[in-house]
């Protein structure tokens, strides 16, 4: 049996085997991902993003309890940073969330990023396609604490939730990042804390602002840029997701959320979106990598000096490159 068909029948072993041949871009897994991909489509997928420091991963294990008891079956991919010195990366959520350990219906699987912008590994929605394949109703994936590079999530997922925490000073940060334009709910974690209702307080009047911004840009997930998702109010959510209150509130708006994109058309849209983004990364490592097999580091470092000297530009570098290309 081949390891597709292992992951369709449940063998979480496959699973996690077929899980590090992608994160290492093992040439197996090309062929996993296709044989798995028909399999595909049904499940919800959840990004959790945030600065560092909002309890992201205390969040995502509230939550994903949370989903369990209504019964559904949940992946989790926690995207931890990698160390610049080992290269190596600390998978603490797997630590933090040990609640979740034990239970077949949870599966959790840290991934580095591998000095991948963005909040996430390159490897983050291919994976996702796996524990969708595998037959995960809902697949939550926790960016790595980044703050304004955060918005990335938004082309990988179908629901983004986007945590803020008072005091932290993040309410500011949001605008600049665009990150209020992306959330589909809005959450204040660690809602005991002081100063929990005036970031609520700042959040609320702010939040019109987002969604015109959002109306006049295009949301990431549109299929046509000035054309923003209508008739979905984002919520505005408390959470204290320590002691799992405000969790089931959440909970209720990421189902009413789902349900909306279902009736109104819109998750064809971001399923379209997401698949052309899966398309684009993977034709532009295609495109690399058979420029690095063709083009000889003699030849590149030869290039490389002539724009250190000033002899020729970077433009016309890539342009010369490009014809070396079959």
């Amino acid at each position: 049996m081949s390891l597709a068909k292992k992951i369709i029948s449940g063998d979480q072993r496959a699973l996690a085997r077929a899980l590090t041949f992608i994160e290492d871009g093992d040439a197996a897994s090309e062929r996993i991902l296709a044989e798995l991909h028909a399999h595909g489509g049904k499940a919800h997928l959840v990004g959790v993003t945030g600065a560092p420091g909002v309890g992201k991963s205390t969040l995502v294990n509230a939550l994903a309890q949370s989903v369990r008891a209504r019964g559904d079956t949940v992946g989790v991919l926690a995207v931890d940073p990698t160390s610049p010195f080992s290269s190596g990366a600390v998978l603490g959520d797997r630590i933090r969330m040990r609640d979740l350990a034990g239970d077949k219906g949870i599966y959790i699987r840290s991934m580095a990023t591998r000095g991948a912008l963005g909040g996430l590994s390159h490897a983050t929605a291919a994976a996702a396609d796996v524990l969708d394949a595998a037959g995960f109703d809902c697949v939550l994936i926790e960016t790595v604490g980044v703050g304004q590079a955060g918005v990335e999530i938004a082309a990988n997922v179908h629901t983004t939730i986007v945590l803020m925490a008072p005091g932290s000073g993040d309410d500011v940060q949001a605008i600049k990042a665009g990150i209020l334009e992306i959330a589909d709910i809005l959450v204040v974690n660690k809602a005991d804390l002081s100063g929990a209702e005036q970031t609520r307080a700042y959040l609320r009047s702010t939040l019109t602002m987002g969604q015109t911004a959002r109306a006049v840009a295009g949301h990431p997930h549109s299929e046509q840029a000035d054309t923003p998702s209508p008739g979905w109010e984002v919520p505005l959510l408390m959470t204290v997701a320590s002691v799992g209150e405000g969790v089931d509130e959440l909970l209720q708006s990421l189902v009413a959320h789902h349900d909306y994109l279902a009736s109104s058309g819109e998750l064809d849209n971001r399923q379209r979106e997401r698949m052309r983004a899966i398309v684009e990364l993977r034709l532009r490592n295609r495109l690399y990598t058979r420029l690095v097999q063709q083009v000889s580091q003699q030849r590149f470092d030869a290039l490389l000096q002539a724009i250190v000297a000033r002899e020729t530009d970077p433009y016309s570098a890539v342009a010369s490159l490009m014809e070396d290309i079959d």
